[in-house]
């Protein structure tokens, strides 16, 4: 009874003000799907709803204080039938080999991958040698050598020679997990070609909107030169293929990265442009200012310009996302509601949930909802307790610099944790160029396409240059400075789980309660701090090993595996190169508790042969029963990478199978253990 009346005060205390808990209810929904260790059968998906309609019919007529409880079942279970049944739409054939002959597809993206090579994405795929049953949806090749040729565009359809491999698994225990990111993109293979591609088909007609996005890339770094082209071209279009490696790891040394994802920054300042433009050129008219409901009809012009930016820069996930917040705060000024709001944000949330529940578990939801919520909590603070900000003129100073505060408070833990990486002077480069990008570029880049037709677009692109060259000057400054950037042990999942707990608790509870989330908070930070790295780590072919020293984790080659070794290193918190890191592996192999060898070399398996006590990592399958410790190719095959934790002179293993379970993404290493 005490309890129940406990709960029934708080209950009261928080009407009015749950509405925003809705997003992480459905996320939770959502996490703990993704968290099983077994894929649940389609009579689960099947009950849930039945479950859930039976809720809904009960809200539909309950009238209780006590009915958000059951709103909080509602919309979990929804956010875990949801996350389901999109994977399981998703479902497609997936490689279970190793393919080496001709590839023939149709291009339908091009972009560059983070070693700087040109990457296709097709569809329509034919491989020679293979069942239509087993053919992959989509396939991603990655051309070695690639001088760029004017007909290599989407919708061309092209043959070329190329070596395909199922998509890998974590490069840990517990780490990134690729294989899933690619079952959501219905991308069934990865692999590289060195052959010249052959074009079977021109584009056409079959991809517009790309061919037309791709078409104006390309024209806007005719305009303006070189990398600052490229920058321009990336804004606009999402088109990144122009830019060098060089200048996008200045950006992210710097926290700038965000300018280059079309998100809400880019969307919120071109449909608060063209907002304030509409609205300024209606007042003009007399006329309009008596009979037009000027702010409806300038949300409305605003919501449009919005859309044709979505379909010009190519309609990603982070760009629909920040379309949708758009959509959401301009239909508040359509329905006359309060367009910066927590009910706004969460509707938001709730949608891209919704449409794309992966979306969860990317830095890039994270990130943009972790900023929009503490910026509007932030702001909504400021204006309850009447906070004022300085004089008239003081004002737009004092808001870029709260607002880059906070969003860089908010979302460093998540840029942290996932690329394990901090910029110390990452507040300073955005307060330096952030202003520039709302005030010169984005209304720049409008004027452009605004006098585009008139054949006088120089005008808004050399505008637009000036304020590129400041930006890009400020990143390569910055990131050259001493100490610009930090490094960070990745943390384990359960961390930002916590975290986020925490911060939401500080941001979404009303009342003095809310002070008990920093607890969760100061938790998080605890764990993280307490992270235990494995002392060995085993790539899932056997192709690269790694022991944790005091020094760092000392790899077994200096090259080879380069993705898999730069992760393991990004992860220890270890900022050398995997050539620095490989020069302590003879030290680090053999101490006096434990003995390792790798053996990776075709002529090193003619006689391989080990002690009791030694552990031994083969990239290939031994011949004989040997007396030690022993990981080949097979096991590998079957267990995925490897982590080793040396306690108390025993070992404990964890494999990526023992982390990722047997899920939809995971099943070829059912393919694998039943061959």
């Amino acid at each position: 009874m005490l309890l129940a009346r406990a709960t029934e005060t708080i209950l009261l205390g928080q009407r009015g003000h749950l509405f925003p808990w809705a997003p992480v209810c459905f996320a939770t929904g959502i996490g703990t799907y993704f968290s099983l260790k077994f894929e649940p059968a389609l009579w689960v998906f099947v009950a849930i709803l039945g479950v859930c309609l039976a809720c809904l019919l009960v809200l539909l007529r309950w009238r209780s204080v006590f009915a958000p409880i059951l709103w909080l079942v509602l919309l979990t279970l929804a956010g875990f039938g949801t996350a389901g049944m999109r994977a399981n739409i998703l479902d497609a054939p997936v490689l279970s080999f190793r393919y080496y002959g001709a590839v023939q597809g149709r291009i339908v993206k091009v972009d560059r991958g983070s070693s700087g090579a040109m990457r296709l994405m097709l569809d329509q795929v034919v491989l020679e040698r293979t069942e239509p049953a087993r053919m992959p949806r989509k396939v991603r090749v990655s051309l070695r050598e690639y001088s760029e040729e004017s007909w290599v565009r989407p919708g061309s359809t092209v043959m070329l020679t190329a070596l395909l491999s199922p998509p890998s698994g974590p490069a840990e225990p517990g780490g990134f997990d690729f294989r899933r990111h690619a079952w959501f993109l219905e991308l069934g293979a990865v692999g590289s070609a060195r052959s010249p591609l052959m074009l079977v088909e021109p584009e056409g007609w079959n991809k517009p909107i790309l061919q037309i996005r791709l078409s104006f890339a390309k024209f806007v770094r005719t305009q303006i030169e070189g990398e600052r082209g490229a920058f321009a071209a990336a804004i606009l279009t999402g088109d990144r293929s122009g830019m060098s490696q060089e200048t996008i790891l200045s950006l992210r040394r710097t926290n700038l990265a965000h300018l280059l994802a079309i998100s809400g920054l880019h969307m919120g300042l071109l449909t608060g442009l063209v907002f304030a433009l509409s609205r300024y050129v209606l007042l003009l008219s007399p006329q309009a200012r008596q009979h037009v409901p000027i702010r409806k009809v300038a949300a409305g012009v605003a919501l449009v310009a919005s859309f044709f930016y979505l379909l010009l820069s190519g309609g990603n996930v982070a760009t629909e996302r920040a379309f949708i917040m758009a959509t959401v705060a301009l239909g508040a000024v359509l329905f006359e509601r309060r367009v910066f709001s927590l009910r706004a944000v969460a509707a938001a949330a709730l949608i891209v949930l919704a449409l794309w529940p992966e979306a969860l578990l990317g830095p890039g939801f994270q990130m943009s909802f972790a900023a929009t919520t503490a910026l509007v909590s932030v702001f909504a603070y400021l204006r309850d307790k009447q906070i004022g900000l300085g004089p008239r003129w003081f004002k737009p100073i004092a808001t870029v610099f709260i607002s880059s505060l906070v969003a860089g408070l908010a979302t460093a833990p998540i840029a942290a944790a996932h690329f394990n990486q901090f910029a110390h002077y990452g507040l300073v480069a955005n307060l330096l160029a952030v202003p520039l990008m709302g005030v010169l570029v984005i209304p720049s880049a409008v004027l452009a396409l605004l006098l585009w037709p008139l054949g006088l677009s120089a005008i808004g692109f050399w505008l637009m240059d000036v304020g590129i060259r400041w930006i890009l000057g400020v990143a390569a400054y910055v990131a050259s400075l001493e100490g610009a950037r930090g490094t960070v042990v990745s943390p384990d999942p359960a961390v930002l789980v916590i975290l986020s707990l925490g911060a939401l608790t500080v941001s979404l509870w009303r009342g003095q309660a809310r002070i008990l989330g920093v607890a969760p908070v100061v938790l998080a930070f605890g764990l993280w701090s307490q992270t235990e790295r494995p002392n060995v780590l085993i790539e899932g072919s056997g192709r690269l090993v790694g022991i944790l020293e005091d020094t760092g984790r000392a790899l077994s080659k200096a090259k080879g595996s380069g993705f898999v070794a730069t992760n393991w290193l990004e992860n220890d918190g270890d900022a050398r190169s995997q050539a620095l890191a490989s020069e302590g592996w003879a030290d680090a192999a053999r101490t006096e508790q434990f003995q390792v060898r790798h053996l990776w070399r075709k002529r090193d398996m003619e006689k391989v042969s080990c002690v009791s006590g030694e552990l031994l990592v083969i990239a290939g399958k031994p011949d004989v029963q040997l007396p030690c410790r022993v990981y080949n190719s097979e096991s590998l095959a079957k267990t995925g990478s490897i982590a080793l934790y040396f306690q108390d002179g025993k070992i404990t293993e964890k494999t990526a199978r023992d982390v990722t379970g047997r899920r939809l993404w995971s099943s070829q290493f059912k393919a694998k253990e039943t061959q």
